[in-house]
């Protein structure tokens, strides 16, 4: 088997920007999947079971269900109930920031519970209203505590995030199916995509790394 990656160097660009807007959709998706994970996190502590239960259940069906099926509703199936179709880019960003959510969620509930439980008495106990307590006492320990798993959910996301390539979305894995298919050789361009998101998750999870030792010494 004869390899050259000289094939490479004309769609170099290409793979940056296909780099480039996974990160985007990424960060995106994370951003909108902690908004969500943050309301229905808490939602799942609540003392109202009607929250709780509707809560859980959102949970269980964005974990019990593979996120490429999600992003078909988003892009297949929700045109048909609307009467609308949605851009591939809005699906993706869509489809992979509610799947986040669901497992923020889980990951904000468990930082609200692993902080003692004396903290939320303590804070009533000077006045605090209970919304002023999560929001001044318990959050801001918890996040301490959270950046690990959402660092982790970060890097998850990142890689599946080429699952939306397979509805024509442009991002780092549909550059490399471009190239293998002008070029005829598979390897070099998904060799050079691999390549591409390994220096993506070890950079980030280098600088989450740096952030998680800078907040130990500031404990």
């Amino acid at each position: 088997m004869n390899l050259d990656f000289s094939i490479i160097k004309p769609y170099f660009n290409l793979f940056l920007v296909g780099a480039f807007v996974t990160v985007k959709i990424t960060a995106l998706a994370v951003l909108m999947g902690i908004v969500i994970g943050l309301f229905v996190g808490m939602g799942k502590l609540s003392h109202f079971w009607p929250i709780r239960i509707l809560c859980g259940a959102y949970v269980e069906v964005i974990r019990g269900t593979p996120l490429l099926v999600q992003i078909f509703i988003f892009y297949f199936g929700l045109p048909q109930i609307l009467g609308v179709n949605i851009p591939e880019y809005p699906a993706a960003v869509m489809a992979l920031g509610i799947n986040s959510g669901g497992y923020v969620a889980e990951i904000i509930r468990g930082g609200i519970l692993a902080v003692e439980k004396g903290q939320m008495e303590a804070a009533r106990s000077l006045g605090m209203s209970h919304n002023q307590a999560m929001r001044y006492i318990i959050l801001p320990q918890a996040f301490k505590k959270m950046i690990p798993p959402l660092g982790n959910e970060f890097v998850t996301l990142l890689k599946n995030s080429s699952l939306a390539t397979t509805i024509g979305f442009s991002e780092l894995t549909r550059a490399g199916q471009i190239v293998a298919g002008n070029t005829y050789k598979p390897f070099e361009p998904y060799f050079t995509v691999a390549a591409f998101y390994l220096v993506m998750t070890l950079g980030f999870s280098r600088l989450l790394g740096i952030l998680e030792r800078r907040l130990a010494v500031s404990d």
